[in-house]
């Protein structure tokens, strides 16, 4: 029999190992966010939100005066400007983060880029272009950080992908390759991550109302499969409700809209079966470019 010096070691070291291996997904307040893509799209309706709510941030961007910008007046933002694709980047975020004495506890990588183009017609650089911002950014961030979560034991990283990181996009093929990287990253790290007490999320939303919409209109041919969605495309404030949820109840994916995230799956694993569909998906896409350039 035990004693009773025994019994409560035992019971120390079973909550330990539920500290460590957490059974339950449980919310945790935020300390520190370090934000990425703040200056447009969903980066800036995410930026707006946390303000209101008087979370601290590191914003990280390329331009400066842009995030001197963002900053101006709040003295609950740090800032670090830098390329998301160079690990001093990153180094100088973690360097930022212990200055303010505050652990991080989210990590959102919002920046993207794209530009589409079909495979004679792209440039050369427009293959680094997509996989710096897109796929290594986020890699090199969500390592980095990922890494000082795990020490301190908490902590949630959300990376921002797309439907088209789970279905074939022709005319997007670069910008899906990088968001295919995204998802498969994300994921594959959650599974090593979750034990250490840190999530891991990859956020595949559709088609958002953004600069980056405005920038396909001027490829009518090679986007024609993204405009054919829904009539009502996503607005950049659908995506941050979605990430506040998940902040809130952590899951490995999220699809936005859930529905459009089931068909991706399914011409993902299946893409003979999206090549059924795609002279009609044309054809829809055609005709929403039509409509919004009008």
């Amino acid at each position: 029999m035990s004693s009773l010096k025994d019994q409560k070691f035992e019971g120390w070291v079973i909550l330990v190992y539920l500290d460590a291996y957490p059974l339950f997904s449980t919310p945790m307040n935020p300390t520190l966010i370090v934000l990425t893509g703040a200056a447009s799209g969903i980066g800036k309706q995410l930026l707006a939100t946390f303000l209101n709510r008087q979370i601290p941030l590191i914003l990280v961007d390329l331009d400066a005066s842009k995030l001197e910008t963002l900053a101006q007046g709040s003295s609950s933002i740090a800032w670090v400007d830098g390329d998301v694709a160079q690990e001093s980047t990153w180094f100088r975020v973690v360097e930022t983060a212990k200055k303010l004495g505050l652990p991080i506890s989210h990590l959102i990588n919002s920046a993207g880029v794209i530009r589409p183009g079909f495979l004679e017609g792209y440039g050369l650089e427009d293959i680094d272009y997509h996989l710096n911002c897109n796929a290594k950014g986020t890699i090199l961030g969500t390592t980095l950080i990922g890494r000082e979560l795990k020490n301190q034991g908490f902590g949630h990283i959300l990376n921002i992908s797309s439907l088209a990181g789970l279905a074939p996009v022709s005319g997007l093929s670069l910008y899906a390759a990088s968001k295919f990287a995204v998802r498969g990253f994300s994921l594959s790290v959650a599974a090593e991550l979750k034990k250490y007490g840190v999530w891991v999320t990859v956020i595949c939303p559709d088609l958002v109302n953004t600069p980056m919409l405005d920038l396909q209109l001027g490829y009518p041919e090679e986007t024609k499969l993204t405009f054919s969605g829904p009539k009502q495309v996503l607005e950049a404030e659908d995506v941050v409700r979605a990430i506040l949820r998940v902040m809130e109840s952590p899951r490995a994916l999220v699809c936005i809209p859930e529905s459009r995230g089931l068909l991706a799956k399914i011409a993902g694993t299946w893409p003979w079966i999206g090549e059924l569909f795609r002279k009609s998906l044309e054809r829809k896409g055609e005709k929403a470019i039509r409509i919004r350039k009008n």
